[in-house]
């Protein structure tokens, strides 16, 4: 007598939140923190800070880190930890020691003292809001810009944001582009040199370099996220305990492997490869560096991670042999769900700037026409 197989039923909603039940138990924790301090500011900016630190860097590891954790599954995760966490340490403190206190070089205070994203001597209730929305968000994978959710709501007037994103898109595009054309007409000669599974380890060197180049130039770009909370100008104390609590988080971060936003670099065509890995991120350092001295207008990485990735899976599967529907119609859909998940956050972003900063909120509503 046969039996018929059982099927496997699908996790339920409440087996779904089971699964979460820590991550919600702090989520709720930060929120009655927030609820209880947002009005005492030396509270207030640390419990900020705290979330932001770990929300940021766990959201943007898909673009500074992805593809030097995909690549290195083999190694320890404390080797990748005392690497990175080195590198951190010594950028923040160069921008500290020649900046006067300043951890961000410059992005958020120019060399006159002014700031359009100004320290506030009170905290608002959805200030404290921006880094829990933005953990969330990286729970649920969604690429996200820390840069607008973490500014818009410190940004003094509307003209600090439209700068941002005027910045942030032109840098979309021109990633975009530039990824376009090197993968375009360099795919075949980069299948047919990375063919062969044995790898050169001078690629490995290489790739160490351009990685800890790459997260060197993030930490110049999008240090000012992670900093935002904290005074502009550091003192011994402070900047002692914005690098420790930062290193650590790293720690986690690389004992968690990129926890679960790292799916987002993990589907993209062949990004475990550590020489298409170097090339990425050789790519996307250069347009950074030429991003970080043309202004000091902070600036969305994501979106430029995401013109880089989109324009090579565009350009793979136009320069494929085989022209199947199929790769292109998955390649499409990738791009379209990150470009989404981007546009969300910055709409989140300029929601919850409107409604701490009465002149945003003014320009916002006659922007759309009320």
């Amino acid at each position: 007598m046969k039996h018929k197989k059982k099927s496997i039923p699908s996790p339920s909603l409440l087996g779904r939140l089971s699964n979460e039940k820590y991550f919600l138990i702090l989520i709720l924790i930060v929120f009655i923190l927030s609820a209880v301090f947002y009005g005492q500011p030396q509270i207030a900016m640390w419990i900020g800070f705290l979330i932001a630190a770990y929300a940021t860097v766990s959201n943007d590891s898909i673009q500074s880190l992805g593809t030097f954790i995909e690549s290195n599954k083999d190694k320890k995760w404390y080797l990748l930890w005392i690497y990175v966490g080195s590198l951190f340490l010594i950028t923040v403190t160069i921008s500290w020691v020649i900046y006067d206190g300043d951890v961000t070089y410059q992005r958020l205070l120019d060399s006159d003292g002014n700031s359009k994203f100004p320290h506030p001597e009170n905290f608002s209730f959805f200030m404290l809001m921006a880094p829990l929305v933005l953990l969330i968000l990286t729970r649920l994978r969604m690429p996200v810009s820390t840069t607008f959710l973490m500014l818009s709501v410190f940004s003094s007037s509307s003209s600090g944001i439209v700068s941002m994103i005027g910045k942030s898109v032109s840098g979309y595009f021109i990633a975009f582009i530039a990824s376009l054309i090197v993968w375009y007409f360099g795919y075949e000669y980069i299948r047919k040199k990375f063919k062969s599974r044995k790898i050169h380890p001078m690629w490995v060197v290489g790739q160490w370099l351009v990685s800890g180049l790459l997260w060197s130039v993030w930490v110049m770009q999008d240090g000012a996220n992670i900093a935002v909370f904290l005074p502009r100008r550091l003192g011994t104390g402070q900047f002692v305990a914005f690098s420790l609590i930062i290193f650590l988080g790293l720690g986690l971060l690389f004992y968690l492997r990129g926890d679960k936003i790292q799916k987002v670099v993990s589907e993209k065509a062949r990004i475990s490869d550590i020489r298409a890995a170097t090339l990425i991120d050789f790519t996307y350092a250069l347009i950074l560096i030429y991003k970080l001295f043309i202004s000091t207008v902070p600036m969305s990485t994501t979106w430029v991670f995401l013109g880089l990735i989109g324009g090579r899976e565009i350009a793979i599967n136009l320069a494929r042999l085989k022209k199947g529907k199929k790769h292109k119609t998955k390649a499409m859909r990738m791009i379209g769900k990150d470009f989404l998940f981007a546009s969300i956050g910055l709409i989140i972003s300029l929601i919850l700037a409107s409604t701490v900063n009465v002149a945003i909120r003014r320009d916002l509503l006659i922007f759309l026409g009320f």
